[in-house]
This record gives structure tokens, C-alpha cells and sequence, in this order.
């Protein structure tokens, strides 16, 4: 089959150069970030005064002294190839991305001749703001001589046959091999691929392993790997304009109602469900309110995309009458609602969206949280809080007798407390009395001292070391208490 390469080499590098055009003639190395950073990838140039991608920042700057040095953009990179791929399919409907820098065509099927068909996509990458990036384009039988042709010099075509010599005096490093073969190989006298076929296949297999047998297939023009061509993005999308305005909120939800039925009637045609909604209101003085509303299960039933809606609509205050109405559905997924075997327990995804959607109409985006579990040495720093969704929600089986699933002993919960001053009486190095009530039990110390570390955590902080106690008071109350900086404070309590 006729496959085109589209490649980018040192696609992060030439991303880069498009934000500064004015390190175009300097050797460059692009770093995840500037603080302890690991370089990403590397220009011909840097590579050549031995920067390689993985090196920490300090390694490549040592190795490449005169390399200059930008930070990674990923949605920027992210951006421009999504727009690349966008732009190629009007090539060809079969479009793989491979990574970001490459993506192979299919062009079995398309009229033309192979000229023609480098030509289309190179007009279809042009059109788009992704064709300021340097593409090189090959055209073999197959994914690796395309690839090794658009490296070789750009526009290259592989005639059918022709790959094995084609490919023979390339070197190594074009099969991706790990730094220790090739230079295994080397030692060996083996440099190009010419030279890797004159090795026997067998033992050469065994002693590299077993994913050498496929370096090995390539160097004489063979990949048998299939082209996997990337999903279409599917998004519907509804619109209501030129029928009046809306003053009153039963009118505005009256289009709604109408615009959701259309809209869960074409994802419902297309087999699909909708997995999130985003809803747009123009009013006449121009201002657009933009609604982005996730479902807590892909659907396409139109009343639970409404009651949705209309949670969010709660509150909203708009200057001027509605004039139009966009109802968006992405996220489009194949199949229905995943169930488990025994549901009669488990919570109501929808009811728990439209509640999360009502909260956040009157709180505003993001404002229910839930609190996370994390690893650390401190009480204060064991938690972090998180948006929660109906996404998340736990399914759990309904217990046959609801007594059994009653536990006989209580369980104590304990509360992080903003910390508070508090008088402490001691006896003995123990706590006898905490603000004035008389202690009953204890329990502790657990001591933390980040002296030894203070200075890698965070050069120049003063280190910190502190004593925590379990107090339970004469009135009953269960505290935690901590000894730091010759003061006592209460830091959390049981309940």
C-alpha cells in the first residue's frame, strides 16, 4: 500500500522556533522547565556537541555550552499538530498519528500519481498556520521506508522494490535501537543498515532480544506494522436564532426544551451518547454566556440532558433578553450506560449531576470538592481537595441484612482544625492539663523534624520540628495537640 510521511523532525524544537524566531541560528534544547528541568528534545546542532533527550538541564547545558535553552509549550504543541492532522485529512481519509511530529496517509484508493499525492498534502498542511512548521514528506510501501524517506531529503519517493537499497546506507540511529546496541553494533563493525542485514537473523535475535527482530525486518525494507488510522472527533451541534426573544426564564427554558429534543435525536441517530454538553446564550446587547455542563454518564435520553441544563441556568442573570440559543453535544461515545450487578445501593448519577450542577450555578464552577488522600509526614498535609463529579461516584452491592452491614463499634473521625493557642500544663514532660481541663488520657509523642532536609525541600527555610499528643479532656473531648516552637496548639479533634 502507498503510505506518505508527514515529519517534523525535532517537532518540540521547531515549535519552539516559531514562539522565537530568533534562535533559528543557534543550537537548541527544549527543557520540560527551567528549575531542575529534564531536556525533551534536542536540534541536529545540539545533538552534535552532545546534548541528548532525557539529560537533566545541567547535563545538556554542560554538553551543548552554546545551545541556547526554551521551555516546553505542550498545548501549544498539542495545538498546532491537532490542526496538522485536521488539515491532512483532506489527503486522505486515512490519517495515523504515530507522535507528535509524524503521521502517516493511506493513499491506496485516491486517484493520482505519487507526485500528486505529496503534492495534495503538502497544499493541505500549507492552508493551515501548522504549515510554518518545516514538514518533510516521503512516500514508500510501507510506514518505516516513508519515514526513512522524508529524513533522507524531502519529497522523496520509494518505488516498489527499490526499499532494502533504499534504506541500506542509513545509519542506526534511524531504528530507534537503545544507545548500548548501537554501540554494541559498532564495536562490531556494524554502523548502517546495509551492514545490520548481513547479520544473521537468528543469532542476532538471540542476542540482542526480541525486539531487535523487528529492527532487523526494517533494515531491509520490510514493516509489517499496519497504518492506524486516528478516530474522528464527532460533535453535533443545534442552533435556535431569528424566532424572537426570551425576557422571561419559562420562555428561555421553553427553546431549551425544544433545542435538547433536536439535539439528543441527531447524537440517538449517529448510535451514540453524549458525554458533555456545552450551552451558549446570545443576548441582543451582544453578551454570550458560555454553560459547560458534563453528564455524569454518557447518554442520549433528551430529559436528562434538560434537567441538567436547567440546574446550570439557576441563578443566571442576564442584562438583556435571550436571542438565540447553541447547544453543543461532545464527547461522543458508542454503547449505553455501564451497570453494575447489583444496583440497587448505588447512587443516582443523575441526581447527584443536577445537585453539582445547582451548586455550581449559585457558587460558581468547581466550588464542590472533595477531599483526597496524599502521602505525607504531616497531619496538615495527608488530605488535598478535589472537584468532584458524578463520575466518581463508588458503586457497592446492597448487603442481604442491613443489621449485619451495621458495625457494633464506632468509628472516630478525625477534623483538621486551623491551628489555635492553648495553654498547656505539663508534669513530668506530660500534658496534665489543656486549657484549664484536666487531661484523663494521653497518647504520644509523635515527633516530626525536617531539620535534615529543610535545606532540599526548600533552601533557605527554617527547619521545622514539632511533638503531637492525643489528649482526651475530663469533659470528653478528644483533641490532637502540638508542641512547636516552645508554644502548644490544638491542630485537630475526634468525633
Amino acid at each position: 500500500m502507498p503510505v506518505v510521511c508527514a515529519l517534523v523532525p525535532a517537532f518540540k524544537v521547531e515549535v519552539a522556533r516559531l514562539t522565537r524566531p530568533e534562535l533559528r541560528e543557534r543550537p537548541l534544547i527544549v527543557v520540560d522547565r527551567l528549575e531542575r528541568g529534564h531536556a525533551l528534545a534536542v536540534d541536529p546542532g545540539a545533538y552534535e556537541l552532545g546534548a541528548r533527550p532525557g539529560m537533566t538541564l545541567l547535563q545538556a547545558s554542560a554538553c551543548a555550552r552554546e545551545a541556547a535553552i526554551a521551555v516546553d509549550e505542550p498545548a501549544r504543541c498539542a495545538a498546532l499538530w491537532e490542526e496538522a492532522l485536521d488539515a491532512l485529512d483532506a489527503a486522505s481519509p486515512l490519517v495515523e498519528d504515530a507522535e507528535p511530529g509524524v503521521a502517516f496517509l493511506e493513499m491506496r484508493g485516491i486517484e493520482g500519481t505519487p507526485r500528486a499525492w505529496l503534492a495534495s498534502a503538502r497544499a493541505a498542511l500549507g492552508a493551515v498556520s501548522a504549515g510554518a512548521l518545516p514538514f518533510r514528506l516521503g512516500l514508500a510501501a510501507n510506514k518505516f521506508v516513508a519515514r526513512a524517506a522524508a529524513l533522507v531529503a524531502d519529497g522523496s519517493i520509494v518505488r516498489p522494490g527499490a526499499e532494502r537499497a533504499f534504506v541500506a546506507p542509513l545509519p542506526l540511529h534511524v531504528l530507534d535501537f537503545a544507545d548500548y546496541v548501537v554501540e554494541r553494533l559498532s564495536l562490531l563493525g556494524v554502523r548502517t543498515l546495509g551492514d545490520l542485514t548481513a547479520l544473521p537473523h537468528g543469532p542476532f535475535v538471540r542476542r540482542f532480544g526480541p525486539e531487535a527482530a523487528r529492527g532487523h525486518e526494517r533494515a531491509a525494507g520490510l514493516d509489517r506494522e499496519p497504518l492506524v488510522p486516528r478516530p474522528r472527533t464527532l460533535r453535533v451541534e443545534r442552533s435556535l436564532f431569528g424566532e424572537g426573544t426570551a425576557e422571561r426564564e419559562e420562555q428561555v427554558l421553553f427553546a431549551l426544551r425544544t433545542l435538547v429534543a433536536r439535539v439528543a435525536d441527531d447524537v440517538a441517530l449517529a448510535g451514540k451518547r453524549c458525554g458533555y454538553l456545552r450551552l451558549s446564550l446570545e443576548c441582543e446587547d451582544g453578551e454570550t454566556l458560555e454553560l459547560p455542563t458534563l453528564l455524569a454518564q454518557p447518554t442520549a435520553q433528551a430529559a436528562i440532558m434538560f434537567d441538567l441544563l436547567r440546574a446550570r441556568l439557576e441563578g443566571t442573570v442576564l442584562a438583556s433578553p435571550v436571542c438565540g440559543l447553541r447547544l453543543g453535544a461532545e464527547r461522543l461515545e458508542e454503547g449505553g450506560t455501564e451497570r453494575s450487578l447489583f444496583a440497587g445501593s448505588d447512587p443516582d448519577p443523575e441526581v447527584v449531576a443536577v445537585a453539582l450542577a445547582r451548586i455550581e450555578a449559585a457558587l460558581g464552577p468547581g466550588s464542590a470538592l472533595r477531599a483526597r488522600v496524599t502521602s505525607g509526614h504531616r497531619c496538615e498535609t495527608r488530605y488535598a481537595y478535589e472537584t468532584f463529579d458524578a463520575r466518581g461516584l463508588v458503586r457497592r452491592a446492597p448487603h442481604a441484612n442491613a443489621a449485619q452491614a451495621t458495625s457494633e463499634e464506632g468509628t472516630l473521625a478525625y477534623r483538621v482544625l486551623a491551628p489555635r493557642e492553648v495553654g498547656v500544663r505539663l508534669e513530668r514532660g506530660r500534658p496534665v492539663a489543656v486549657g484549664g481541663r484536666a487531661v484523663v488520657e494521653v497518647a504520644g509523642p509523635w515527633r516530626v523534624d525536617e531539620s535534615w532536609w529543610a535545606q532540599a525541600l526548600d533552601e533557605g527555610a527554617l527547619p521545622y520540628a514539632s511533638d503531637a499528643y492525643d489528649v482526651l479532656l475530663a469533659d470528653g473531648t478528644l483533641w490532637r495537640i502540638v508542641h512547636e516552637a516552645q508554644r502548644w496548639y490544638v491542630r485537630g479533634a475526634y468525633d
